[in-house]
């Protein structure tokens, strides 16, 4: 019969929409569903040589920002990690960098030259990278004494958004236990990103924003 013709080219009709409007997505815009969850642990060897390990925190507020020396936006935001491990590091603020498809000596090299006295660590085959999400550094996390990431920075981090955001996670005072207690701050959490920044990874080029350089 001839509506039999027509019922299975019109049943693929939903599936090419949704295809066509996939295509048209752009993924680096797709929120992560990491603010307001656990961050995803990791157990990772510095760049002296030590091990660190997330959950080794608790308690503590983490800020940890994604980065590699090949980096141009990493340049523009390190002088921000320098102020603020200045800043906050008394107030007990833990700053913990994450080095993304970098070899050792060229991170090295870099801090030497820029400065930044935190520890580092190296993220081999990138499996910290994937399960936080990263589509291109740098981004960074906040991370509240209960372990939860309260604020995801895409792009290079600006002194309003570290002002903003580790006065509210060091005020959340710790119990007993470890855990956010008094003037925890409240259930909303969030994402942001740095105005006109292009994120992007050494597998996935485009013109402007980061680039990497050997």
């Amino acid at each position: 019969m001839k509506w039999q013709r027509w019922a299975i080219p019109a049943s693929g009709v939903p599936v090419v929409a949704l295809l066509a409007w996939g295509l048209t997505r752009d993924a680096r815009t797709v929120p992560s569903p990491l603010p307001g969850k656990p961050a995803p642990a990791f157990a990772l060897q510095t760049l002296s040589g030590d091990s660190l390990r997330l959950g080794d925190l608790s308690g503590e507020v983490v800020l940890l920002n994604l980065w590699a020396s090949w980096c141009l936006a990493c340049r523009a935001e390190h002088q921000v990690l320098l102020e603020a491990q200045q800043q906050y590091r008394k107030r007990g603020l833990r700053i913990i960098g994450v080095v993304y498809q970098d070899t050792r000596d060229n991170a090295k090299a870099w801090l030497s030259a820029r400065g930044g006295d935190w520890p580092n660590v190296l993220d081999v085959g990138s499996h910290t990278a994937i399960q936080y999400g990263l589509f291109g550094v740098p981004e960074t996390f906040f991370i509240g004494r209960d372990g939860r990431i309260l604020y995801k920075q895409i792009g290079p981090l600006d002194q309003g958004v570290v002002d903003r955001w580790v006065p509210r996670l060091l005020a959340a005072a710790p119990d007993a236990a470890g855990v956010a207690g008094a003037g925890a701050p409240s259930d909303t959490f969030a994402e942001g990103r740095s105005p006109g920044h292009v994120r992007i990874s050494p597998e996935f080029p485009t013109a402007g924003g980061t680039t990497r350089r050997n």
